[in-house]
């Protein structure tokens, strides 16, 4: 999802338009830690014969629908609805993606 273009456009409370964006925030488990859900799924799949697999890794996929004035400000809001909310800062990262 990359393309910057809004869906529609609203009137917002102060008279100005805004406009709609869809957004997807992946979060997976940060690099070099852990991730027992990945590796169950990895054992899993080797054990029905999956074995050209390796370093399978689990995450969460967020969509959402947000309204703001530019692209740049809808993901500046999402990403801090990650931070304070989405992903956990210390044990995830995440990666937004901005689609009109």
């Amino acid at each position: 999802m990359t393309r910057h273009a809004a869906m529609n456009r609203f009137p917002s409370t102060e008279g100005t338009f805004v406009n709609e964006y869809r957004v997807e925030v992946r979060i997976t488990p940060r690099q070099g830690l852990l991730d027992p859900e990945g590796k169950a799924v990895e054992n899993a799949l080797r054990s029905l014969d999956f074995t050209e697999i390796e370093g399978v890794r689990m995450g969460r996929l967020v969509r959402l629908r947000i309204t703001a004035d530019s692209a740049a400000s809808a993901r500046a809001r999402v990403d801090e609805m990650c931070r304070k909310l989405l992903a956990n800062p210390v044990t995830e990262d995440y990666e937004i993606g901005i689609e009109g």
